[in-house]
């Protein structure tokens, strides 16, 4: 395998000094602490939370506000469009003025969004709300990856985004649970009075336990043209460019399910929203334990491309069962949901890796480098989290489709532009 190529500094000039050879096992930093595990993996944890939390309660939402299923879905998409645009402004800003300030902000911005969601008293208005939301929440997704880049590198940093993924993949599991357990005691505009609190704990706790992580001598203060020439020179770095539309259109493929599996399951299966909550929550223990067995185990043994490589392959047959147990063979939720777990499954390997391996070749524009990732996620989740719903109504079979191509599209762009199987040069 080639190695990761040259790094990228502030101006989009290819330094001298290589990044730490991640593909290689460099050496791993020293284990980060409990309380530095909590607060980022809650920042990280707050993206999930807030797209997830209000999910069984879609079909009440839809019918309180007098709308539609497909127009109620524009709250999640314009939540992941806020989601994208919002790391694009936060991730090069942290460069500039460091992690905390911009933290701090976009917290606060957080939590007062979200009392807009919980008022609302239309779609326009939440979709609105959602959208500002979604953009101030992006700044804990956004500066916590680039802390973690701050303080650690190569497996180091894999083990570490592993760690976070442990927390941050608790929350799917919870989350609708309980979303659904809030709907017995409240209505939807529960879900985001909840969220409303967490964002000020988390907004108290990041301010009362995380140290500045990037020192004035390493921000970039040279302006807005600097660190779009960062992210241009990223861009133009193939491996780099690879790495990113991997985990993009891999992201796209577990926001189908995100975005579809509520209105699908609920709507064509005729299940309880407790029920769904459940079975999310199943699902959701996937994406822990394999990317706490990929950070533990198996990236002791199998380089991060490989094992990128076994999960692009997994989610792929992930879609591939949902079209053919519902399209050619229709065994109901008996076929649908193992399907499903599979493609969780398959995310807990492929994000961490793809992510980490793009981190690693930016060390001099860590924050940039992270923006760039948040926002092709999220773009590409917010386009196609309403596509199962594109006919006017729920399609398991539609669900599976977008699956797929995402997970073909992942693949091409890592054995075109990553190309895991070259020899060093």
């Amino acid at each position: 395998m080639p190695g990761p190529g040259p790094s990228v500094d502030a101006t989009g000039d290819k330094s001298t000094v290589p990044p730490t050879p991640v593909e290689e096992g460099a050496a791993s930093a020293a284990p980060p602490s409990r309380a530095t595990v909590a607060v980022l993996g809650g920042l990280v944890a707050l993206g999930p939370l807030t797209t997830d939390l209000y999910l069984p309660a879609l079909p009440a939402l839809t019918e309180d506000l007098g709308s539609t299923a497909p127009a109620v879905q524009l709250t999640l998409t314009a939540s992941l469009f806020g989601l994208a645009i919002g790391q694009l402004l936060f991730g090069p800003l942290s460069d500039r003025l460091g992690r905390r300030r911009p933290l701090l902000a976009g917290m606060t911005l957080y939590t007062l969004a979200t009392v807009v969601c919980a008022v609302a008293d239309s779609v326009p208005v939440l979709v609105a709300g959602r959208a500002l939301q979604g953009a101030a929440g992006a700044a804990g997704l956004v500066i916590a990856r680039a802390i973690a880049r701050d303080r650690y590198e190569g497996v180091g940093m894999i083990r570490f985004m592993a760690s976070l993924g442990v927390i941050s993949g608790l929350a799917p599991i919870f989350a609708p649970v309980v979303g659904a357990q809030l709907l017995r005691l409240t209505s939807w505009r529960g879900t985001f009075l909840a969220l409303v609190v967490l964002g000020g704990l988390l907004t108290l706790l990041a301010a009362l336990s995380l140290r500045e992580s990037l020192p004035p001598e390493r921000r970039h203060g040279q302006g807005l043209s600097t660190t779009f020439r960062a992210i241009g020179g990223l861009l133009r770095d193939s491996r780099f460019l690879g790495f990113l539309l991997t985990s993009t259109f891999a992201f796209g493929a577990l926001f189908a399910y995100v975005g579809g599996s509520s209105v699908v399951l609920q709507t064509v299966y005729g299940i309880s929203p407790q029920t769904f909550s459940l079975l999310f929550a199943v699902n959701s223990v996937a994406v822990v334990g394999f990317s706490q067995l990929n950070g533990r185990v198996l990236v002791n043994r199998l380089s991060p491309s490989v094992l990128t490589l076994l999960g692009l392959g997994a989610a792929a047959l992930a879609g591939t069962a949902l079209i053919l147990f519902t399209a050619v063979w229709d065994l109901g939720l008996a076929g649908v949901w193992p399907a499903l777990f599979l493609l969780m499954a398959s995310m807990g390997v492929i994000l961490p890796n793809s992510s980490a391996q793009a981190l690693t070749m930016a060390p001099h524009a860590a924050g940039s480098a992270s923006a760039l990732i948040g926002t092709g996620t999220f773009l590409c989740g917010a386009v196609v989290a309403p596509l199962s719903s594109a006919g006017g109504r729920p399609s398991a079979v539609l669900l599976g489709v977008v699956v797929l191509s995402c997970a073909a599209l992942a693949l091409a762009a890592f054995a075109t532009l990553c190309r895991p199987w070259a020899k060093p040069t």
